[in-house]
């Protein structure tokens, strides 16, 4: 049975293909968007991948708040926490929610501010 093709996402934890790797723990890697909707955008991927957020599992659970405590940590270290600044966050499920590559990730948007609804 052969494996899966690697998403883009796992290229660039592997190393194999360069990007700004900006934060990085055993469990999950944060790097700036290719085509940033803000002046601050970073992708939170895990390095386990999962397809999507509606994908994981009762297992994913440490995983999953490691993603969310991981943009707390990057948000803090880029001074965005204040509440005069903030940050959003994003999680895209499926081709009607925005989601381009088949890999859990959270998006971590700040610079500007963002407004509601989003689109």
């Amino acid at each position: 049975m052969s494996q899966a093709p690697k998403t883009l996402f796992e290229k660039i934890v592997a190393r194999e293909i360069p990007a700004q790797i900006l934060h990085e723990t055993d469990e999950v890697a944060a790097f700036a968007d290719i085509n940033p909707q803000a002046p601050t955008h970073l992708l939170i991927v895990p390095k386990k991948p999962i397809p999507r957020v509606g994908e994981a599992e009762a297992s994913d659970q440490a995983l999953l708040g490691a993603l969310l405590l991981a943009a707390g940590d990057i948000a803090r270290k880029l001074g965005l926490d204040a509440r005069d600044k903030g940050f959003r966050l994003v999680i895209n499920h499926g081709r009607d929610g925005g989601e381009t590559v088949p890999h859990l990730h959270v998006h971590l948007l700040a610079g500007r501010e963002l407004s509601w609804p989003p689109g």
